[in-house]
């Protein structure tokens, strides 16, 4: 098994960012790496692109979610400080998919899950199934399902 390119790049990000001084990055980058280890040791097995990819994701929304937090409390600063990390995150993930491309994930998968005659929540489910693996780190999954559920009626 090949070591995963996405922990490599994040390994040299923190060598980088050691030598540039940039401590906020460092920070950043460091907690990640932890986060990755901490799975690696759960796990006892080596962890992959996809796993870091929905590390990354999970804490992209840990961040998200402290900054509506944050805002509502008037710690502005804070929340600024939560929107640069996401920024850093956003890095080691893909490309952001256009709406025309989350489009048409999502009308292909209700179509495939609909062909099987399958409705209502169990419908729901199956065709967010689908989406996350189409879209992995390329789009905001709360969005999406708001999506999918519109889109199901």
């Amino acid at each position: 098994m090949t070591s995963p390119v996405l922990k490599e790049q994040l390994s040299q990000a923190i060598k980088d960012a050691m030598r540039a001084r940039a401590s906020e990055r460092l920070t950043t980058l460091r907690l990640l790496s932890a986060a990755i280890k901490q799975k690696e040791v759960d796990e006892r097995r080596e962890v992959s692109d996809a796993d870091v990819t929905a590390i990354l994701e999970k804490q992209v929304k840990q961040r998200r979610e402290s900054i509506a937090a944050y805002d509502q409390a008037g710690r502005t600063e804070t929340a600024d400080q939560e929107r640069a990390e996401i920024v850093i995150l956003q890095e080691f993930l893909p490309k952001a998919a256009t709406q025309e491309e989350i489009d048409a994930v999502v009308d292909a998968a209700v179509a495939e899950v609909q062909a099987t005659g399958v409705t209502g929540a169990p419908a729901m489910g199956k065709v967010m199934a689908i989406v996350k693996q189409a879209l992995a780190g390329k789009a905001e999954m709360t969005a999406v399902s708001k999506q999918v559920k519109t889109r199901l009626g």
